[in-house]
């Protein structure tokens, strides 16, 4: 049975323990076997709308998508449900995290219209959502985004490139990021609402990955978006994608540990069901120790991603250096978590289907997007030195 325990530290609060009940129960049932073997785009697409209708219907898609009354978004509840959907599913995290982040620039810094329109259609499943930041030439480094956005009248036109983004060609809107400015660097970026279907912006290619996503190439010619399409005002562009990955950030890791806990449930698992040289492979010394070292990682992980979720949600304040080292430990350890699950199901391990297998393509990503580790540790570092200047 998977470990619980960590659901009584004091992080949490009563409603979110029965949250993480309400909805390992429903993704165990209510989810089942879904995107299981989807791999052309078009069983993939239709499992994550399939996904995203019954998230959406059972009620899952509201924090997810819309902050609480304050504005701020509960960040606890965020992280418990991708650690516990990723448990189960990866592509079932992968529906839920889209959602938030696709929407998340709408929810924290859209207009009144803006939130009314394309909110609660999100929040019931009805539509997909999907964030457009990363370029051919930018992607950790934000600051060297090329596609720009022009003003015409009362319009604003898009030209560029955008690459790697999640719900790509599934979509319904795009939360794009331009430069509108003839300002260098972070500075003169402008986010903006994109409609699928208009005119000027064209799904490039599709990208196949190792786990199976919907991940795509856009591109932008002439794309004209009406004024009301603005999200905050001119230049705000950086402050929005910052402040919305300084949230989701953590919940990255949260979906590292996800997939951490099950990797170990399944070691756990198999060594005590699995005999070598006439005795459970559990009762082997070097068995006992690597089990260790993995749960220790899981253990470790969990504090840093939840220490992060509560000082958001709690102090209320930018957990930028929090954030990361959760990001950062999170996944690197639920990589290690997943090596050695691997290693201890030997020949098994590598066979395609099984789940730790699955969990093994699953993982590598999330050390990459939403910042690589490199980044990570550079933002931690000049944080630590920031402070002790």
């Amino acid at each position: 049975m998977p470990d619980r325990s960590f659901l009584d530290w004091p992080f949490f609060e009563p409603r979110h323990k029965a949250l993480a009940a309400r909805l390992d129960a429903f993704a165990a049932s209510g989810l089942a076997g879904l995107g299981h073997g989807a791999t052309d785009d078009a069983s993939l697409d239709a499992a994550c709308r399939e996904i995203v209708r019954r998230l959406g219907s059972a009620g899952f898609l509201d924090a997810g998508c819309v902050p609480e009354p304050d504005g701020a978004f509960d960040v606890r509840t965020l992280a418990l449900s991708r650690e516990t959907l990723a448990r189960h599913e990866g592509l079932f995290d992968f529906c839920f995290a889209m959602q938030g982040l696709g929407t998340g620039p709408i929810s924290l810094f859209g207009s009144a219209a803006q939130r009314q329109h394309y909110l609660p259609p999100v929040q019931r499943g009805e539509r997909i959502a999907a964030f457009a930041l990363s370029e051919p030439q930018a992607g950790s480094d934000v600051s060297a985004l090329a596609t720009t956005a022009r003003r015409d009248g009362d319009a604003w036109v898009l030209d560029g490139t955008k690459t790697w983004i999640s719900n790509g060609g599934l979509a319904d809107h795009y939360v794009v990021f331009a430069r509108s400015e003839a300002t260098p660097g972070a500075r003169g970026l402008s986010a903006f609402i994109v409609d699928a279907r208009t005119p000027g912006l064209e799904i490039a290619a599709r990208i196949p990955l190792i786990a199976p996503h919907p991940l795509a190439t856009l591109v932008f010619r002439d794309c004209r978006v009406p004024g009301s399409a603005l999200i905050g005002q001119p230049g705000e562009g950086f402050k929005i994608a910052m402040a919305t990955l300084d949230v989701f950030r953590t919940t990255v890791g949260a979906a590292a540990l996800g997939f951490a806990r099950r990797a170990l449930d399944e070691a756990a698992k198999r060594a005590r069901e699995r005999e070598v040289f006439g005795k459970p492979l559990a009762e082997h010394q070097l068995t006992q120790a690597r089990i260790a070292e993995m749960a220790l990682q899981v253990d470790a992980a969990a504090l840093l991603v939840y220490r992060a979720a509560w000082v958001k949600d709690v102090q209320r304040r930018r957990v930028t250096r929090e954030a990361a080292m959760a990001k950062l430990y999170a996944t690197e350890a639920a990589q290690s978590v997943i090596d050695s699950a691997v290693q201890l199901f030997g020949g098994m391990g590598v066979v395609s289907g099984m789940p730790v297998e699955s969990l093994y393509r699953e993982i590598r990503a999330l050390r990459i997007y939403e910042g690589t580790s490199e980044i990570q540790k550079l933002v931690i570092g000049g944080a630590v030195l920031g402070e002790r200047a």
